[in-house]
């Protein structure tokens, strides 16, 4: 199927176009450590359109905050 891999390719999209491609990095531990700090912030802090433009941590606390209330 051609939407198997859509996720992996969308992200791996906004790695090198929002990170990557804009800084150039000395020593392979360097690039080790801000792609580290980029994930972090990629999955922690970044809005998302398939949440409603929330971050992933806003959206799970709302989601468990709901499943307590209910």
């Amino acid at each position: 199927m051609c939407w198997d891999n859509a996720c992996s390719e969308s992200f791996w999209s906004t790695f090198k176009h929002e990170f990557y491609y804009r800084r150039t990095f000395v020593t392979m531990a360097e690039l080790y450590a801000a792609i580290d700090r980029w994930m972090v912030y990629y999955n922690t802090w970044r809005r998302h359109s398939s949440n409603g433009q929330r971050s992933p941590i806003s959206y799970e606390n709302a989601k468990s905050l709901a499943v307590l209330v209910a």
